[in-house]
Formats: C-alpha cells, sequence, structure tokens
C-alpha cells in the first residue's frame, strides 16, 4: 500500500511541474492550481511531497488508508521566487491490496448554530485596555503554527478561526468579554467566545468592535497589509465559512495567506485553486486598528 501511495505521490509532482508522467494519476485539482498561478503570471518550478499515514482501516479484502500530503511549491513570478505549502488531507481505498480509489476529503463544516452570535460591546467587569497591534509577531505566530497546534490552546476540527484568533492575540489584541460567549472575543478556561472560534462570528466583531481587536473593511485585497483577515463566504450566502491571515505579499502586491483545517502557507488570497471555490464567492477583507492607528 504505501508503495502504491508513494508511486501516486511521485505522479502528482511530476504533474505539478509539468513532467511526463502517467495519465492514470492525473489530478484535478493540480491543474486548477496551476491555471490560477497562470493568470498571475506565475508557476511552480520545483515541488515536492511527503505523504503520511494517519489511520489504517481494513475488513476481509478492502482497506482504507486516511492519510496527509504535505505539498511544498516554490514559485516563480515575475523574478520573485516564494514557497507555498499545504497539507491535503486523503482517503485511499484498496481491494486485495490494489489501490482502486484516492480522494480528497472535504473540509468538515462549522457548527451553524454557532454562527451568527448576539454582538454586544459592553465592558462587563473588564477594564478597557489600550491595544498596539504588532503586525509582525502575528505573522510570526502564524508562520511557527501554520502546520501544528499550539497545545496552550483547544484544537477544533474546524480550526481555521481559531488559529486566526491565535495570532491576533500574540500580535498583541486583548482578549475581553469572559465569560459570556456572546460578548467580546475571548479563550479562557476551555470555553471561548463565538467570535474566537466561528469564522462568521468573526468577521462580524472585528469591524463591529469599538475597542481591543478591531479593524474596518477595506475594498480590495491589495489594501491589506501583514497581520490583516481576509474572510470568505465561498457560497455566497451571506454565512461567511473561512478565515485566513495575511503573511506576506507577491510580486503584484497581492497578500499571501496562512490558514488552517487544510493547513497553508504563503497560498494566494483568492482561494481559487481550492475545491471549496464557487463562482458565488464573496470576501470581506479586514483591516485591524489599534490605538496608534484609529
Amino acid at each position: 500500500m504505501r508503495d502504491q501511495l508513494q508511486e501516486l505521490l511521485e505522479q502528482r509532482v511530476l504533474q505539478i511541474v509539468s513532467m511526463p508522467r502517467s495519465p492514470l494519476h492525473e489530478c484535478p485539482d493540480i491543474e486548477l492550481k496551476k491555471q490560477s498561478l497562470g493568470k498571475r503570471s506565475a508557476e511552480i518550478v520545483k515541488a515536492k511531497a511527503a505523504g503520511r499515514i494517519k489511520q489504517k482501516l481494513e475488513e476481509q479484502e478492502n482497506a482504507t488508508v486516511l492519510y496527509d500530503v504535505h505539498f511544498q511549491y516554490l514559485i516563480k513570478q515575475k523574478g520573485l521566487f516564494y514557497m507555498e505549502e499545504e497539507v491535503e488531507k486523503r482517503r485511499a481505498e484498496f481491494y486485495k491490496g490494489v489501490l482502486i480509489k484516492d480522494e480528497k476529503l472535504k473540509k468538515p463544516a462549522e457548527n451553524l448554530k454557532e454562527a451568527l452570535p448576539a454582538l454586544s460591546d459592553e465592558t462587563g467587569d473588564q477594564d478597557r485596555k489600550g491595544f498596539v497591534y504588532d503586525r509582525l509577531k502575528a505573522v510570526q505566530y502564524a508562520e511557527r503554527w501554520w502546520n501544528d497546534y499550539n497545545p496552550a490552546y483547544k484544537k477544533f476540527e474546524v480550526d481555521c478561526t481559531n488559529y486566526i484568533s491565535q495570532c491576533l492575540h500574540f500580535g498583541g489584541a486583548p482578549m475581553r468579554g469572559y465569560p459570556n460567549r456572546s460578548n467580546g472575543w475571548w479563550m479562557q478556561n476551555n470555553n471561548w467566545s463565538y467570535s474566537w472560534s466561528v469564522a462568521n462570528a468573526l468577521r462580524l466583531h472585528i469591524p463591529g468592535s469599538k475597542y481591543g481587536l478591531r479593524g474596518k473593511v477595506v475594498a480590495s485585497a491589495d489594501k491589506l497589509k501583514l497581520g490583516d483577515v481576509v474572510c470568505y463566504d465561498f457560497q455566497g450566502d451571506g454565512r461567511f465559512d473561512h478565515t485566513t491571515i495575511v503573511t506576506g505579499h507577491d510580486a503584484d502586491g497581492m497578500p499571501l495567506v496562512n490558514a488552517h483545517t487544510y493547513n497553508s502557507r504563503m497560498r494566494y488570497w483568492a482561494y481559487e485553486d481550492s475545491t471549496a471555490y464557487t463562482p458565488n464567492i464573496k470576501y470581506k477583507f479586514l483591516s485591524i486598528t489599534d490605538d496608534q492607528n484609529d
């Protein structure tokens, strides 16, 4: 089984860099990524893929293998080189030891009951705290933990917004509102506010907050700086379901982002190469403000 999966990954690497390979191993997701790069006058000049088996389930002649694949892409764009990375969660099925199916697992859905909390800007018994946002520290945290999980925080099945909140907090954003889950932005004592962990709640909290963690909606992605936030409504139904943080810029000055759930770093902000992408996608571009730069 390992040998067959290794062969599959080797063929995908050849496809990524447009080298001759077996047509039996064509991956539509890779072609989608290459098309997206082509629109930006960018290309993958070198690639690596490493697989790690997470679980193997066997029943008589059938076997199912759950595994992760860590892709690394060296991208060239107008003389600029940078490394994009992502981790795919995949499932392979075998019959009598022969690989018969391999597919990317779908991203789990967030708990929709927690997606639209009531918002409040009351202080409760907490003092208002001055806040200066250290964008570089937020990015450093995003780079350190993009493919790992800080044991100081709870890990969620859908972890994208929890990860972004950790980045913002490390950049200096103060928690507030505990213990009211619908108030403020916080994680404490194995409990958390909706805005800390739910994409739709965070995208409402940041522009709606008057102190502590807050920000403003800007018109386009090119207005975003390091440490700013992009929110994604893949279906275009008004309920945002993914969050990323800006950790770099490409040769055109457009944001590159890090994310969790399907862990990725230095990915182009638009997510046009994502299986979650639809023509109805909507974005919110949130620029973080603080007590120095309101």
